[in-house]
């Protein structure tokens, strides 16, 4: 017999399966979640909805929690493909670079990811991450980049263009004034003109130029009826303008005249890119939660909750011009100098705003994001004085 000793056997407990986490936990985790998470049952209803969700669709659990997901999206969504996948295999299921767009809602880049539920049959957790916020952000500081240069490009030319062009002009006035012959004088007229014409184009220049902005609250309702009372007098005098306001929105933070000349030009370039037969143009304001940026140099956050939009049904911007459009001298009107949508990105910085173009054929929406004033909490119902309008959406137009 040998002296080894043979090995005892170890005893090793058998693997216990996970404890299940119980419904009222599992809530309390996916409220935490900062990315949108909702449960849908078999019927794709609504069971429950976290917070960043509600702000994902701008609507509350106990709204949501009498719909289904097809009174928000098409039955041919991709996002349904995902739920029918998840339910089918019983396994997670990811999408990306989704867009869900219906006329209540309109999110592109979003990715999706779907798992099984055990303990509701049919049921699939969904969470949902908003690529349009970054893109949008990106946006923002393409935008705020081009803002600055242009402001430094007015103060250039104001200081190295207008004084030796004023020198230019006035030996040209001289030599016209001495001049005998004909021709002579032609020449010398000539180059006032040329110079008065860049005095010109470097004077809408300085607009650009870093000034102090005084701001105070706002009545944006008042604004954009001032708006369209121009626009429906002049340059959009035969196109349908409709309206479409909440009423308990309170006033934005910024300044009044420059607000009026932000939205004129937006409504401009609407109005010259619509069909004068069935084009129309759509002013609307919103409240949304969630919008919220850092102010360089500290550690504050601004809100943004008060949104202007103006929409038109006209053929869209073409694709290679969007990531550039902000920026001075890019237009797509012919003989257009480019610089309307930079300065209303330079205006809308100035009011410590963002705004955001979203374009495609037959739809193109110009959104503001505003701050509130700083002592206006947001309440429900909450008027926004002489200029509400009523009913919320209606039609103006010859």
């Amino acid at each position: 017999m040998s002296g080894a000793i043979a090995a005892r056997p170890r005893l090793v407990a058998p693997p216990q399966p996970a404890r299940a986490v119980p419904l009222p936990e599992a809530a309390a985790i996916l409220s935490a979640l900062p990315m949108p998470a909702v449960v849908l049952d078999a019927e794709n209803r609504f069971r429950y909805v976290n917070p960043a969700a509600e702000l994902f669709f701008q609507l509350s659990f106990p709204t949501l929690a009498a719909m289904r997901l097809s009174d928000l999206l098409p039955e041919d969504s991709r996002l349904f493909a995902l739920l029918a996948q998840v339910r089918q295999h019983e396994a997670p299921v990811s999408d990306h670079d989704l867009a869900l767009e219906s006329p209540r809602l309109h999110r592109r880049g979003v990715a999706a990811h779907g798992a099984p539920l055990p303990e509701m049959p049919g049921g699939v957790v969904l969470t949902l991450q908003d690529g349009s916020t970054a893109q949008m952000m990106n946006r923002q500081l393409n935008f705020l980049g081009a803002a600055r240069g242009a402001s430094a490009m007015a103060e250039m030319l104001a200081h190295e263009v207008k004084n030796p062009l004023s020198g230019i002009r006035g030996a040209a006035q001289l030599l016209e004034q001495s001049s005998t012959e004909e021709g002579d004088r032609e020449l010398c007229q000539l180059i006032q003109d040329e110079a008065d014409r860049i005095r010109g184009l470097v004077d809408r220049m300085d607009m650009f130029s870093d000034r102090p902005v005084e701001l105070g609250p706002v009545n944006i309702h008042q604004v954009l009826d001032h708006v369209r009372r121009v626009a429906q007098n002049g340059f959009a005098a035969h196109i349908r303008i409709v309206e479409d306001y909440d009423p308990s929105l309170p006033q934005v933070w910024g300044n009044r005249d420059q607000l009026v000349q932000i939205l004129l030009n937006l409504v401009k370039n609407a109005a010259e890119a619509v069909d004068p037969m069935g084009g129309e143009i759509m002013l609307s304001t919103a409240y949304h939660h969630g919008v919220r940026i850092a102010v360089p140099g500290s550690r504050e956050r601004v809100h943004l909750p008060l949104q202007v939009s103006v929409r038109d049904n006209g053929p869209g911007i073409p694709e290679p011009v969007r990531a550039t459009l902000f920026e001075p001298f890019v237009t797509t009107k012919r003989g257009g100098q480019g610089l309307g949508l930079a300065l209303v990105a330079k205006l809308v910085a100035d009011q410590g705003g963002l705004i955001e173009c979203d374009s495609r054929p037959g739809r193109t929406v110009f959104r503001l994001s505003l701050a509130m004033p700083p002592s206006a909490p947001r309440q429900a119902g909450a008027a926004t004085g002489p200029g509400d309008k009523g009913p919320a959406m209606r039609p103006k137009g010859r």
